[in-house]
């Protein structure tokens, strides 16, 4: 008799969602997570609901979106996140047993209910977390050469671990740690640990397996790093011998984003995009070392793959894959997520989402249905068998009747949104406005660069903005943006009492 299943859920920080050789990259190989998409759904069209990481985490954590929250930027607190109920504490009350390994970035209520956690910074975990064991491992000095590269410092905010401690030039060098000292190296061993004291007869899990990378610095390790021949561009091969050109890589500057403006002008401390239009070099580098983390991640996933089998946990486990935002890598003349100025485009919001149950699931599915990370809550819970008024008010749909019946999800459009820009995107066109954003940078750059309408059927790079050439398409859109605002009334940020963390 099938007993309730476990859950996996396999996450990583800031994956493009076309980074995975299942979705035809030309360079990437990710042969793991290719068998986890086969064994199961590979969304093609998931999102994101905030392109930044503590945003997007806590509305998935806890089915509400960003807005509901109060949480739109990775600073924000409020008295709705420390009230909010979040997963794992009610997958406690229906009897599992709750682990976390790795980057939560979560805080308040939408991190509660974790019997076991392990994190990889202090300030997430002060008394289990990577940073306290890398220094009994005496790898602290390699480790703050890799923060650094992003940073300019250790962990801890000190230059004075080694030598070399400064910024990389878009935070991209190959790490000098052993390779079984890494954070994702680390959160791989956790996870398999906790895997390995599973017994029958044991209170169903849900384990929270969550890498940092391929998030920046981008620091992977050298052999992955020298898969790449970084000096010439070319048109990319399955054996990542030479490095495919992003083909939006040399759009014009004054197309994009005021922020986008100012990072190729120069102006910000780390991603010196002025530097990298002289030399292509730092492109080949940090496109490469990205390209390399997310390979490396795989490889760490297929351990813990390989473990769940050997343990006979596979059948009876719900294994998801996703990441909480995506990264431009190249795309736009752009690096990292540039969170501080936009939500709109397809590098950053859309997401991989593999999801995985031998015997409940049909395998090789690739539906383009608009999916969201905030529909992750409810799906958990409804293929787990929690009763759904247990949580009332989820803003998201569950998935389980596409999972598991092949009911189309029929979503016609959906939201994301950060502080600066909110974007409606529907299966072919995508809108995004400018918010009030006078607080903390003038309005009247954004509202001079108006809004953005893009036509992903004619323009799939997102290039050419039809804002003043689709007017029936962007009041349609702006009526869709309207009625969700209407639905989903938002929190003021931030309205949390001095005194809460």
């Amino acid at each position: 008799m099938r007993t309730q299943p476990n859950v996996l859920l396999l996450f990583s920080d800031q994956h493009n969602a076309g980074a995975l050789s299942c979705a035809g990259h030309p360079d990437v190989t990710t042969p793991h997570l290719d068998r986890l998409a086969a064994s199961g759904v590979r969304f093609n069209r998931a999102y994101c609901q905030d392109g930044v990481c503590v945003a997007s985490r806590a509305s998935l954590f806890t089915g509400q979106y960003p807005r509901a929250l109060g949480c739109l930027d990775n600073g924000d607190r409020s008295v709705a996140m420390e009230e909010a109920i979040s997963l794992p504490r009610v997958l406690q009350t229906c009897g599992y047993r709750t682990a976390a390994f790795g980057k939560r970035h979560l805080y308040l209520g939408c991190d509660a209910g974790w019997h076991i956690r392990a994190g990889h910074q202090i300030v997430e975990s002060p008394d289990d977390n990577y940073v306290d064991w890398l220094r009994a491992q005496g790898q602290i000095a390699a480790f703050s050469r890799d923060w650094a590269a992003e940073f300019g410092c250790g962990p801890d905010g000190t230059p004075e671990h080694g030598q070399d401690i400064a910024f990389a030039l878009l935070s991209a060098r190959a790490s000098q740690l052993p390779e079984d000292c890494t954070m994702e190296a680390w959160t791989k061993r956790r996870t398999i640990e906790f895997l390995r004291t599973r017994r029958q007869g044991d209170p169903p899990f849900f384990c929270f397996a969550s890498f940092y990378r391929p998030h920046q610095p981008y620091t992977p390790l050298p052999r992955y790093f020298e898969r790449f021949d970084r000096r010439q561009w070319g048109r990319g091969t399955r054996h990542g011998d030479v490095l495919a050109m992003p083909a939006s890589l040399r759009q014009p500057v004054a197309e994009l984003p005021p922020v986008f403006q100012e990072w190729h002008a120069g102006t910000n401390r780390i991603w010196r995009l002025d530097l990298a239009r002289q030399d292509e070099q730092l492109y080949r580098d940090a496109i490469a070392a990205y390209y390399a983390l997310v390979m490396e991640i795989d490889d760490h996933i297929g351990d813990i793959l390989r473990v769940l089998e050997e343990t006979g946990q596979r059948e009876n486990t719900i294994v998801i894959y996703a990441s909480d935002h995506g990264d431009f890598v190249g795309a736009h003349g752009m690096v990292e997520k540039c969170s501080v100025g936009h939500n709109i485009y397809e590098d950053t919001l859309r997401v991989p989402l593999l999801i995985s149950w031998p015997g409940r699931i049909a395998p090789r599915r690739t539906p383009d249905d608009l999916v969201e990370l905030v529909d992750l809550f409810p799906t958990v819970m409804e293929l787990c068998g929690a009763p759904a008024a247990a949580v009332p008010g989820l803003q998201g749909a569950s998935l389980a009747p596409y999972l598991l019946r092949d009911q189309p999800v029929g979503k016609p459009w959906l939201v994301s949104e950060n502080w600066s820009q909110t974007t409606v995107i529907t299966p072919r066109y995508k809108l995004g406005v400018w918010n009030d954003v006078s607080q903390s940078r003038p309005q009247q750059d954004y509202r001079a660069f108006g809004p953005m309408l893009f036509d992903m059927a004619t323009d799939p790079l997102e290039l050419r903005n039809c804002w003043s050439e689709l007017p029936e398409v962007r009041e349609q859109l702006s009526q869709y943006l309207e009625a969700w605002r209407k639905r989903q009334p938002d929190v003021p940020v931030p309205p949390v009492a001095p005194a809460l963390p």
